[in-house]
């Protein structure tokens, strides 16, 4: 069953033409992956999915509903949460506090669970949890905001370049982690990443952005064996 459904998405920055038309579909339960070069659209995607900046034509269909013109909160109550570009978090912050921001849209009595099981996925965070979130360190940070995301149960997550930035050991945790939020979670994902060869080793499915246009798709093994996929995106992660 399809999650998600983008139709002909355009998306302007004033005169900029972002996404120029862009068809993209999720079903539920999958991990999909957009990767592509800097500039090609593939924040300008996520952000348009979670209704900032608008798209100017096009539709944005979430379990069946369109939801193109809705505001950011009225997305996020829907079960759409986003792990965005350079994390985000509260710095000033406690772990704690950060993570009580990730649940203010959920039931009071989820919030003890959901914190446990969230210590279970990341237990640095337990360890850390009076602590200011802006001490921690970049890879602490990115659990932290991924666990944000997670404290109010979304249905679809999006994770935009969550290994950017981080040292090889964090990049491999991350990874780990998206693959089990889907393995054993069945969390369904949608991926932007410029790390291309652990993204699509990951995913089920892949897209190739350019210019604001998919130009490829495929599964990740598909893809990952492609030679002009390799020659543009992969050879420089190895």
């Amino acid at each position: 069953m399809n999650m998600l459904e983008i139709s002909g998405v355009h998306t302007h920055y004033g005169h900029v033409h972002a996404l120029k038309g862009v068809d993209l579909v999720v079903r539920s339960g999958e991990i999909v992956t957009l990767i592509g070069a800097n500039g090609a659209g593939k924040s300008t995607l996520m952000m348009t999915l979670f209704g900032v900046p608008h798209l100017s034509s096009g539709r944005i269909v979430f379990e069946g509903e369109d939801i193109s013109g809705l505001k950011a909160h009225q997305i996020s109550r829907r079960g759409i949460a986003l792990v965005p570009e350079g994390r985000r978090i509260f710095p000033r912050m406690t772990v704690l506090e950060n993570l009580q921001m990730g649940a203010a849209m959920s039931p009071a009595a989820h919030f003890g669970p959901d914190l446990e099981r969230m210590f279970a996925l990341f237990p640095v965070l337990e360890e850390r949890l009076l602590q200011r979130a802006g001490t921690l360190s970049g890879g602490e940070q990115q659990m932290l905001a991924i666990a944000r995301a997670l404290m109010a149960r979304p249905k679809l997550l999006l994770l935009d370049e969550p290994s950017l930035g981080l040292a090889p050991l964090y990049i491999r945790r991350v990874f780990d982690i998206i693959g089990e939020l889907n393995r054993d979670h069945g969390m369904t994902i949608l991926l932007v990443e410029q790390n291309a060869h652990h993204a699509l080793r990951v995913a089920h499915r892949g897209l190739v952005l350019q210019q604001g246009k998919v130009v490829l798709e495929g599964n990740g093994q598909e893809l990952l064996a492609n030679p002009a996929v390799r020659a543009a995106y992969l050879e420089a992660d190895q």
